[in-house]
Protein backbone atom coordinates (compact mmCIF):
# COMPACT_ATOMS: atom_id res chain seq x y z
CA UNK A 1 0.00 0.00 0.00
CA UNK A 2 1.35 3.40 -1.01
CA UNK A 3 0.72 5.95 1.74
CA UNK A 4 1.97 9.06 -0.09
CA UNK A 5 2.75 9.88 -3.72
CA UNK A 6 6.42 10.04 -4.62
CA UNK A 7 5.86 13.64 -5.72
CA UNK A 8 3.05 16.17 -6.13
CA UNK A 9 3.40 18.24 -9.32
CA UNK A 10 3.36 22.00 -8.83
CA UNK A 11 0.77 24.23 -10.43
CA UNK A 12 1.38 27.86 -11.33
CA UNK A 13 -0.56 30.69 -12.91
CA UNK A 14 0.60 32.35 -16.16
CA UNK A 15 2.32 34.94 -13.96
CA UNK A 16 4.29 32.30 -12.07
CA UNK A 17 2.22 32.55 -8.87
CA UNK A 18 0.85 29.58 -6.98
CA UNK A 19 -2.80 28.78 -7.66
CA UNK A 20 -5.82 27.99 -5.44
CA UNK A 21 -6.47 31.68 -4.83
CA UNK A 22 -10.27 31.35 -4.54
CA UNK A 23 -12.08 30.30 -1.32
CA UNK A 24 -12.23 26.52 -0.98
CA UNK A 25 -15.15 24.44 0.30
CA UNK A 26 -14.91 22.24 3.38
CA UNK A 27 -16.76 19.10 4.45
CA UNK A 28 -19.66 19.12 6.90
CA UNK A 29 -18.62 16.01 8.84
CA UNK A 30 -15.47 17.73 10.14
CA UNK A 31 -17.63 19.95 12.35
CA UNK A 32 -18.24 16.86 14.51
CA UNK A 33 -14.62 15.82 14.95
CA UNK A 34 -11.81 14.09 13.10
CA UNK A 35 -10.38 10.64 12.49
CA UNK A 36 -7.30 9.42 14.36
CA UNK A 37 -4.13 8.40 12.57
CA UNK A 38 -4.42 4.99 10.96
CA UNK A 39 -8.16 5.36 10.17
CA UNK A 40 -10.19 6.99 7.43
CA UNK A 41 -13.66 8.59 7.43
CA UNK A 42 -16.22 6.40 5.65
CA UNK A 43 -19.71 7.59 4.78
CA UNK A 44 -22.44 5.26 6.00
CA UNK A 45 -23.88 3.46 2.97
CA UNK A 46 -27.55 2.55 3.25
CA UNK A 47 -29.05 -0.62 1.86
CA UNK A 48 -31.65 1.32 -0.13
CA UNK A 49 -28.87 3.25 -1.87
CA UNK A 50 -27.20 0.05 -3.04
CA UNK A 51 -30.55 -1.32 -4.22
CA UNK A 52 -31.21 1.86 -6.24
CA UNK A 53 -27.83 2.28 -7.93
CA UNK A 54 -25.45 -0.49 -6.78
CA UNK A 55 -22.97 2.33 -6.31
CA UNK A 56 -22.51 2.74 -10.06
CA UNK A 57 -23.30 5.10 -12.87
CA UNK A 58 -25.81 3.74 -15.35
CA UNK A 59 -24.24 2.41 -18.57
CA UNK A 60 -24.03 4.86 -21.45
CA UNK A 61 -26.36 4.09 -24.34
CA UNK A 62 -24.17 5.33 -27.16
CA UNK A 63 -25.44 6.70 -30.40
CA UNK A 64 -22.41 7.22 -32.63
CA UNK A 65 -22.54 10.51 -34.48
CA UNK A 66 -20.30 12.90 -36.30
CA UNK A 67 -20.06 16.12 -34.35
CA UNK A 68 -17.93 19.15 -35.00
CA UNK A 69 -16.17 20.74 -32.08
CA UNK A 70 -17.19 24.31 -31.35
CA UNK A 71 -13.88 25.94 -32.20
CA UNK A 72 -13.33 28.90 -29.88
CA UNK A 73 -11.18 31.81 -30.97
CA UNK A 74 -8.25 30.93 -28.75
CA UNK A 75 -7.51 27.26 -29.38
CA UNK A 76 -8.30 24.47 -31.83
CA UNK A 77 -8.55 20.84 -30.81
CA UNK A 78 -5.22 19.39 -31.92
CA UNK A 79 -5.50 21.38 -35.16
CA UNK A 80 -8.43 19.23 -36.28
CA UNK A 81 -10.43 21.28 -38.78
CA UNK A 82 -12.94 18.64 -39.83
CA UNK A 83 -15.35 16.43 -37.94
CA UNK A 84 -14.21 13.81 -35.45
CA UNK A 85 -16.07 10.89 -33.89
CA UNK A 86 -17.35 11.81 -30.45
CA UNK A 87 -19.68 9.63 -28.37
CA UNK A 88 -23.19 10.90 -27.79
CA UNK A 89 -24.84 8.89 -24.99
CA UNK A 90 -28.62 8.94 -25.33
CA UNK A 91 -29.10 9.06 -21.55
CA UNK A 92 -26.60 11.84 -20.76
CA UNK A 93 -26.12 15.46 -21.72
CA UNK A 94 -22.62 16.87 -21.45
CA UNK A 95 -21.00 20.30 -21.67
CA UNK A 96 -17.22 20.04 -21.53
CA UNK A 97 -13.84 21.50 -22.34
CA UNK A 98 -11.87 18.77 -24.10
CA UNK A 99 -8.26 18.10 -25.03
CA UNK A 100 -7.33 14.94 -26.87
CA UNK A 101 -4.56 13.04 -28.56
CA UNK A 102 -1.49 13.18 -26.35
CA UNK A 103 -0.10 11.21 -23.42
CA UNK A 104 -1.56 12.87 -20.33
CA UNK A 105 -0.41 11.75 -16.90
CA UNK A 106 -2.38 14.31 -14.92
CA UNK A 107 -5.03 17.02 -14.91
CA UNK A 108 -6.27 19.63 -12.49
CA UNK A 109 -8.75 22.48 -12.14
CA UNK A 110 -10.72 24.60 -9.69
CA UNK A 111 -14.36 23.47 -9.93
CA UNK A 112 -16.90 26.12 -8.92
CA UNK A 113 -19.34 24.60 -6.39
CA UNK A 114 -23.14 25.02 -6.55
CA UNK A 115 -26.22 23.04 -5.54
CA UNK A 116 -28.31 22.53 -8.68
CA UNK A 117 -31.82 21.11 -8.80
CA UNK A 118 -32.35 17.41 -9.58
CA UNK A 119 -35.89 16.70 -10.73
CA UNK A 120 -36.38 13.01 -9.90
CA UNK A 121 -34.66 9.70 -9.14
CA UNK A 122 -32.42 8.29 -10.51
CA UNK A 123 -31.25 11.48 -12.27
CA UNK A 124 -28.03 13.17 -11.21
CA UNK A 125 -25.81 16.08 -12.17
CA UNK A 126 -22.05 16.46 -11.90
CA UNK A 127 -19.24 18.97 -12.30
CA UNK A 128 -15.99 17.09 -12.67
CA UNK A 129 -12.73 16.16 -14.35
CA UNK A 130 -12.33 12.99 -16.44
CA UNK A 131 -9.09 11.37 -17.60
CA UNK A 132 -9.83 8.74 -20.23
CA UNK A 133 -8.20 6.24 -22.54
CA UNK A 134 -9.65 3.68 -24.92
CA UNK A 135 -12.52 3.24 -27.34
CA UNK A 136 -15.54 5.53 -26.99
CA UNK A 137 -17.79 2.61 -26.05
CA UNK A 138 -15.32 0.81 -23.78
CA UNK A 139 -13.08 3.45 -22.25
CA UNK A 140 -11.12 3.46 -19.02
CA UNK A 141 -11.44 6.55 -16.81
CA UNK A 142 -10.65 8.07 -13.46
CA UNK A 143 -12.97 10.89 -12.36
CA UNK A 144 -13.48 13.32 -9.50
CA UNK A 145 -15.57 16.38 -8.72
CA UNK A 146 -18.90 17.20 -7.10
CA UNK A 147 -22.35 15.78 -7.69
CA UNK A 148 -25.98 16.10 -6.61
CA UNK A 149 -27.22 12.52 -6.76
CA UNK A 150 -30.21 11.77 -4.50
CA UNK A 151 -30.43 8.13 -5.62
CA UNK A 152 -26.83 7.45 -4.60
CA UNK A 153 -26.65 9.57 -1.42
CA UNK A 154 -30.31 9.79 -0.26
CA UNK A 155 -30.37 13.60 -0.22
CA UNK A 156 -29.94 16.64 -2.47
CA UNK A 157 -26.69 17.94 -0.97
CA UNK A 158 -23.65 18.72 -3.08
CA UNK A 159 -21.08 15.98 -2.45
CA UNK A 160 -17.45 15.31 -3.29
CA UNK A 161 -17.11 12.09 -5.30
CA UNK A 162 -14.63 9.89 -7.12
CA UNK A 163 -15.31 7.28 -9.78
CA UNK A 164 -13.54 4.80 -12.06
CA UNK A 165 -14.38 2.34 -14.83
CA UNK A 166 -12.50 0.12 -17.27
CA UNK A 167 -15.39 -0.68 -19.62
CA UNK A 168 -17.31 2.56 -20.17
CA UNK A 169 -19.56 2.06 -17.09
CA UNK A 170 -20.87 -1.31 -18.27
CA UNK A 171 -19.93 -3.64 -15.39
CA UNK A 172 -16.94 -2.14 -13.58
CA UNK A 173 -16.28 0.78 -11.28
CA UNK A 174 -18.24 2.60 -8.63
CA UNK A 175 -18.67 5.79 -6.67
CA UNK A 176 -16.28 6.43 -3.79
CA UNK A 177 -15.69 3.32 -1.65
CA UNK A 178 -18.80 1.30 -2.52
CA UNK A 179 -16.64 -1.32 -4.23
CA UNK A 180 -12.98 -2.26 -4.42
CA UNK A 181 -10.83 0.10 -6.46
CA UNK A 182 -9.98 3.46 -4.95
CA UNK A 183 -7.56 3.22 -2.02
CA UNK A 184 -8.06 6.03 0.50
CA UNK A 185 -5.13 7.12 2.65
CA UNK A 186 -6.26 10.49 4.04
CA UNK A 187 -7.83 10.90 7.49
CA UNK A 188 -9.16 14.35 6.51
CA UNK A 189 -11.46 13.80 3.51
CA UNK A 190 -14.66 11.72 3.34
CA UNK A 191 -15.46 10.41 -0.12
CA UNK A 192 -19.12 11.09 -0.80
CA UNK A 193 -19.14 13.66 1.98
CA UNK A 194 -21.19 16.84 1.66
CA UNK A 195 -19.31 20.06 0.93
CA UNK A 196 -20.08 23.62 1.91
CA UNK A 197 -20.54 26.49 1.43
CA UNK A 198 -22.01 26.52 -2.04
CA UNK A 199 -21.81 29.50 -4.35
CA UNK A 200 -24.76 31.80 -5.01
CA UNK A 201 -25.51 34.64 -7.38
CA UNK A 202 -23.97 38.03 -6.52
CA UNK A 203 -22.10 36.34 -3.65
CA UNK A 204 -18.73 34.74 -2.97
CA UNK A 205 -17.75 31.96 -5.37
CA UNK A 206 -16.33 28.78 -3.81
CA UNK A 207 -14.25 26.13 -5.51
CA UNK A 208 -13.24 22.48 -5.22
CA UNK A 209 -9.57 22.23 -6.29
CA UNK A 210 -8.91 18.83 -7.89
CA UNK A 211 -5.55 17.40 -8.93
CA UNK A 212 -5.29 13.89 -10.46
CA UNK A 213 -1.93 12.52 -11.59
CA UNK A 214 -0.05 9.29 -12.15
CA UNK A 215 2.81 8.45 -9.81
CA UNK A 216 5.62 7.36 -12.19
CA UNK A 217 7.13 4.96 -9.65
CA UNK A 218 3.94 2.91 -9.11
CA UNK A 219 1.57 3.86 -12.01
CA UNK A 220 -1.07 4.60 -9.34
CA UNK A 221 -3.36 7.53 -10.14
CA UNK A 222 -3.33 9.88 -7.13
CA UNK A 223 -6.09 12.29 -6.17
CA UNK A 224 -5.23 15.53 -4.37
CA UNK A 225 -7.92 17.79 -2.91
CA UNK A 226 -6.58 21.26 -2.04
CA UNK A 227 -3.05 20.02 -1.22
CA UNK A 228 -4.38 16.93 0.65
CA UNK A 229 -3.42 13.58 -0.90
CA UNK A 230 -6.73 11.71 -0.58
CA UNK A 231 -5.70 8.35 -2.04
CA UNK A 232 -5.25 6.60 -5.36
CA UNK A 233 -6.66 4.33 -8.03
CA UNK A 234 -4.17 1.44 -8.28
CA UNK A 235 -2.46 1.12 -11.63
CA UNK A 236 -3.30 -2.59 -11.51
CA UNK A 237 -6.97 -1.74 -12.18
CA UNK A 238 -6.18 -0.59 -15.70
CA UNK A 239 -4.67 -1.70 -18.97
CA UNK A 240 -4.50 1.54 -20.97
CA UNK A 241 -4.46 4.02 -18.08
CA UNK A 242 -1.52 2.12 -16.64
CA UNK A 243 0.52 4.07 -19.21
CA UNK A 244 -1.32 7.38 -19.71
CA UNK A 245 -4.64 9.01 -20.60
CA UNK A 246 -5.34 10.12 -24.16
CA UNK A 247 -8.06 12.65 -23.35
CA UNK A 248 -8.96 15.02 -20.54
CA UNK A 249 -12.40 16.57 -20.02
CA UNK A 250 -13.48 19.35 -17.66
CA UNK A 251 -17.16 20.22 -17.26
CA UNK A 252 -20.60 18.98 -16.37
CA UNK A 253 -22.95 16.12 -17.11
CA UNK A 254 -26.62 15.38 -16.47
CA UNK A 255 -27.91 11.81 -16.41
CA UNK A 256 -31.57 11.32 -17.32
CA UNK A 257 -33.66 9.23 -19.69
CA UNK A 258 -35.37 12.52 -20.56
CA UNK A 259 -32.45 14.31 -22.23
CA UNK A 260 -32.87 14.88 -25.98
CA UNK A 261 -36.61 14.43 -25.50
CA UNK A 262 -39.72 16.56 -25.11
CA UNK A 263 -40.54 17.25 -22.36
CA UNK A 264 -36.91 17.58 -21.31
CA UNK A 265 -35.74 16.92 -17.77
CA UNK A 266 -35.67 19.88 -15.39
CA UNK A 267 -32.48 18.64 -13.75
CA UNK A 268 -29.96 21.48 -13.89
CA UNK A 269 -26.26 21.47 -14.67
CA UNK A 270 -23.69 23.64 -12.91
CA UNK A 271 -25.42 26.58 -11.25
CA UNK A 272 -28.57 26.25 -13.34
CA UNK A 273 -27.64 29.42 -15.23
CA UNK A 274 -26.49 29.39 -18.85
CA UNK A 275 -22.76 29.61 -19.49
CA UNK A 276 -23.14 33.00 -21.17
CA UNK A 277 -24.09 34.56 -17.82
CA UNK A 278 -20.39 34.21 -16.87
CA UNK A 279 -18.78 34.83 -13.47
CA UNK A 280 -21.07 35.13 -10.47
CA UNK A 281 -23.91 33.30 -12.20
CA UNK A 282 -22.64 30.45 -14.37
CA UNK A 283 -20.62 27.55 -12.99
CA UNK A 284 -16.98 27.53 -14.09
CA UNK A 285 -13.79 25.52 -13.98
CA UNK A 286 -10.83 27.79 -13.52
CA UNK A 287 -7.18 27.14 -14.32
CA UNK A 288 -7.64 23.83 -16.21
CA UNK A 289 -4.27 22.13 -16.47
CA UNK A 290 -2.77 19.01 -18.02
CA UNK A 291 0.35 17.15 -16.95
CA UNK A 292 2.66 15.41 -19.40
CA UNK A 293 5.97 13.69 -18.88
CA UNK A 294 7.62 17.04 -18.14
CA UNK A 295 6.00 16.69 -14.67
CA UNK A 296 4.82 20.31 -14.74
CA UNK A 297 1.20 21.38 -15.07
CA UNK A 298 0.33 23.69 -17.96
CA UNK A 299 -2.69 25.01 -19.83
CA UNK A 300 -3.46 22.58 -22.69
CA UNK A 301 -2.18 23.68 -26.06
CA UNK A 302 -5.29 22.52 -27.89
CA UNK A 303 -8.85 22.62 -26.55
CA UNK A 304 -12.39 22.55 -27.87
CA UNK A 305 -15.83 23.04 -26.37
CA UNK A 306 -18.51 20.36 -26.63
CA UNK A 307 -22.16 20.84 -25.75
CA UNK A 308 -24.63 18.10 -26.55
CA UNK A 309 -27.74 20.28 -26.10
CA UNK A 310 -26.78 23.96 -26.39
CA UNK A 311 -30.36 25.10 -25.80
CA UNK A 312 -30.48 23.14 -22.53
CA UNK A 313 -26.91 23.18 -21.22
CA UNK A 314 -24.47 25.63 -22.77
CA UNK A 315 -20.70 26.06 -22.60
CA UNK A 316 -18.17 28.74 -23.47
CA UNK A 317 -14.43 29.06 -23.00
CA UNK A 318 -14.36 32.77 -22.19
CA UNK A 319 -11.33 35.02 -22.30
CA UNK A 320 -11.44 38.63 -21.13
CA UNK A 321 -9.79 41.42 -23.08
CA UNK A 322 -6.48 41.33 -21.17
CA UNK A 323 -3.94 39.49 -23.30
CA UNK A 324 -2.26 38.07 -20.20
CA UNK A 325 -5.45 36.41 -18.95
CA UNK A 326 -6.25 32.83 -19.85
CA UNK A 327 -9.68 31.54 -20.73
CA UNK A 328 -12.10 30.35 -18.04
CA UNK A 329 -14.51 27.57 -18.93
CA UNK A 330 -18.18 28.29 -18.09
CA UNK A 331 -20.93 25.69 -18.46
CA UNK A 332 -24.43 24.74 -17.34
CA UNK A 333 -28.10 25.46 -17.69
CA UNK A 334 -31.53 24.80 -16.21
CA UNK A 335 -32.57 21.90 -18.42
CA UNK A 336 -36.20 22.36 -19.45
CA UNK A 337 -37.01 25.99 -20.26
CA UNK A 338 -38.56 28.07 -23.03
CA UNK A 339 -35.41 27.36 -25.09
CA UNK A 340 -35.39 23.67 -24.15
CA UNK A 341 -38.99 22.42 -24.09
Amino acid sequence: MQMQPSFIPSTETPNGERENSRPVVSQLWKKRGSCPKGTIPIRRIRRRELLRTNGRKSPEHLKGTKKIATQDRFMHLNNTKGSILYPTPENRSTAILLTYGYNYVGASGEINVWNPHVERLPEFTTAQIWLKSGAVNNFESVEAGWTVHPAEYSDARTRFFVYWTVDGYKKTGCFDLTCYGFVQTSTEIALGGAVEPGSSSFQQQYVLPINIFMDPTTTNWWLVFHNIAVGYWPGSLFSLLKHSATSVEWGGQVYSVNVRKTPHTKTAMGSGYDAEELYGFACFIGQPRILDYSKSYKYPTFVAVWKDEYNCYSAVNYKAGNANDEATFFFGGPGQSYRCP
